[in-house]
């Protein structure tokens, strides 16, 4: 039994391996990109729309409304980064249902790729926003012996992002394999359901997650009131 998909390899030549990770994880960006550009090939804008067109704009719309109620003002802005980041966790879950397939989400060195792209991602977004001055004063708020701590929050958070999601996806893998081995029949189909639905919200979780850390660094801080003259 494989506890990731890392120790799949494919080819090997000296010190360059071709893995289970890299393999699917190309392999879903791949879909990603071809689907989309099917999809978004002919889009209509009139009435009559095609079932693609409209199950699109089910999913998008979805993903819009979730980020304004994290408190992102303009989810236009952050629905490419967010939405990609949820389809991919959400495809890697879903294909576990393909015979020799293993999700790519669980093996740690992408969990912990994409929880870089969040760390990047929020200073960009909280720059874009209040600008460069704006976004580190936040790191010195409410005084300046916060900084250190500011700064472990964010490799800290950043970390458990990715360790979260590697956990859920490496351990619900584990429990599928072994009641395979122990009841080889009709058990294993209702876990792989579970295991496909328990997917579906670690995706919905991470990508959250990222909204709410983005949407803590675009957040714009109103000045303090000054002090009444007259007191």
């Amino acid at each position: 039994m494989r506890l990731s998909p890392d120790e799949m390899i494919f080819w090997q030549y000296g010190l360059f391996k071709l893995n289970g990770t890299t393999v699917f994880t190309w392999a879903l960006m791949f879909v990603l990109a071809a689907g989309s550009k099917l999809i978004t090939g002919k889009l209509s804008t009139g009435l009559e729309r095609s079932r693609w067109q409209s199950l699109l704009e089910i999913v998008v719309t979805g993903i819009e409304n979730q980020i304004k109620d994290v408190g992102l003002r303009h989810p236009d802005r952050y629905i490419g980064f967010l939405g990609t980041l949820f389809l991919f966790v959400a495809l890697a879950s879903l294909c576990t249902i393909i015979p020799g397939y293993e999700p790519p989400t669980g093996s740690l060195s992408t969990t912990a790729a994409l929880a870089l792209c969040v760390l990047v991602a929020v200073p960009y977004f909280g720059i874009r926003e209040q600008g460069l001055g704006g976004y580190l004063k936040s790191y010195v708020e409410p005084t300046v012996i916060m900084l250190p701590f500011n700064i472990i929050s964010e490799i800290s958070r950043t970390l458990a992002l990715a360790v979260r999601l590697f956990g859920n996806m490496m351990s619900g893998t584990m429990i599928l394999a072994i009641l395979l081995t122990i009841t080889p029949f009709i058990f294993p189909i209702v876990m792989s359901v579970l295991g496909l639905l328990t997917g579906m919200v670690q995706a919905y979780i991470f990508s959250i997650l990222a909204a709410v850390y983005i949407a803590s660094a675009t957040r714009v801080r109103k000045p303090a009131p000054e002090p009444d003259a007259k007191r």
